[in-house]
């Protein structure tokens, strides 16, 4: 298992440049050999790469069940224990949550290809319109999909909410021709179009088709998804206020993204094709989209008064509120997007020392029905010495000051799901939305 994470952080095959974006799904495997790789996976990133380096990957995902792991006396509960430790110090695993509705209606005990499993990022691949039959997780991924630009179309409406749904409407319908016309081009691909994926008999199905077959019906079982960006800059577009502030915000929040959920239901239903809705992992568009709109609408306060947008129907990184409300706020979106989603609490300190507190947060997201969440922590290291914790100017350990003569500070931090090594990796917008993020305690 060391041998696994030190691989995965230092070839890099991908794109001959970079390591494997990699994720890996964990947790629920209670036979004594799971359980040891399970262990030795969590012992290997405890203690990390040389001189005690943080690993960016695989994105590890601790799946939680009651009966399985969540509660003394379960089977894999000392690995629940553990995964929060782990995490306290490493960031990974973040956790998924099979107890959660949405998810527990396609578990099967016995079959893990119903388990729920994330793609780092927050991808989600589960249900299957095209085959009701295979609601599973393997052999199938996501095969496309759009993200809207929410608040422009808030900005656009001008407050009349009205005018607000029938431009979403427009845009959705517009985007939904676009991942049809896409899917269009990948359906007319062969076999041999793709050595690995279908070759090797990787997609459900592939298997029985000849290398000149067309893959169409193969990636039926994929999915087509509508994503959506800042819905927290929409609400104040449109009302004047966000979800976090009260709680009929909360629910034109849910309003608006439960319409957009239907949408992607009744083109299902209509299609029998797998429309899913997506909480998007803003990256760059977090910060194009602003961009673009700040050009053309000017400064609106609290919609294109910085340098992003909020990712997804998160609560603004900068509002003051408490890690439980901004976790029973956020939950309700998970259940509407079921293309994927994630919610974050950001913690201040060394998480490590207070693992009580820690394992409170990841309960909490549990009982709330949160899907995947993951918490956020300082994780500095000094790459002279090689100290690990919260770094200020100054290394705790050997007591130099960060300059431009020796290596900086590494500050680790999360970006949409994942880890990046250093601050300076992220693009200009994800460093503005990192430094506003304000830390969330027990109260706010």
């Amino acid at each position: 298992m060391e041998a696994l994470i030190h691989n995965l952080n230092t070839m890099h095959s991908r794109a001959g440049a970079q390591t494997p974006f990699s994720s890996v799904n964990y947790g629920m495997d209670t036979s004594p050999e799971g359980r040891m790789v399970m262990r030795n996976v969590m012992l290997a990133t405890e203690a990390g790469l040389g001189h005690g380096e943080t690993p960016i990957f695989p994105i590890q995902i601790f799946r939680i069940k009651e009966g399985v792991n969540y509660n003394p006396g379960e089977p894999n509960y000392d690995l629940f224990k553990l995964a929060c430790r782990v995490s306290a110090k490493r960031l990974f695993p973040n956790f998924s949550f099979i107890d959660a509705p949405f998810n527990k209606q396609y578990y099967k005990p016995g079959h893990p290809e119903t388990e729920i499993a994330y793609m780092g990022c927050r991808t989600r691949v589960i249900g299957n319109v095209y085959d009701p039959s295979r609601q599973i997780t393997n052999g199938r991924g996501n095969l496309s999909f759009t993200s809207i630009n929410l608040p422009r179309i808030a900005i656009e409406a001008k407050g009349d909410e009205q005018l607000f749904y029938k431009k979403l409407d427009a845009m959705m319908q517009l985007v939904a021709k676009q991942l049809s016309d896409r899917f269009e081009i990948q359906a007319k691909k062969h076999v041999i179009n793709f050595p690995f994926l279908m070759g090797q008999g990787v997609w459900i199905d592939s298997e029985k088709l000849k290398p000149h077959d067309e893959v169409r019906e193969v990636l039926k079982h994929g999915t087509l998804s509508i994503g959506f960006i800042g819905l927290a800059e929409t609400l104040v577009a449109l009302y004047g206020h966000h979800h976090g502030e009260s709680d009929e915000m909360q629910q034109k929040g849910l309003a608006i993204i439960g319409h957009m959920r239907k949408f992607v239901d009744d083109l299902s239903e209509k299609t029998h094709m797998n429309y899913t809705l997506l909480a998007t992992p803003a990256e760059g568009l977090s910060g194009r989209f602003v961009r673009m709109d700040k050009k053309k609408y000017g400064i609106i306060p609290g919609v294109t008064d910085k340098d992003y947008y909020t990712n997804s129907f998160h609560i603004p990184v900068r509002y003051h509120i408490s890690a439980f409300d901004k976790i029973k706020k956020e939950a309700p979106y998970h259940a509407l997007t079921n293309a994927g989603h994630i919610s974050y609490v950001e913690l201040d300190g060394d998480t490590a020392l207070n693992l009580k507190a820690f394992e409170a947060v990841v309960r909490a997201m549990h009982d709330a029905g949160i899907g995947y969440g993951s918490i956020n922590h300082p994780v500095d290291r000094d790459p002279v010495c090689g100290y690990n914790g919260i770094i200020g100017d100054v290394c705790p350990k050997c007591g130099r000051h960060e300059s431009d003569h020796e290596p900086r500070f590494e500050r680790i931090r999360r970006i949409t799901g994942y880890l990046v090594g250093t601050l300076d990796r992220f693009n200009d917008a994800k460093r503005a939305e990192e430094h506003d993020r304000v830390k969330h305690g027990e109260c706010c």
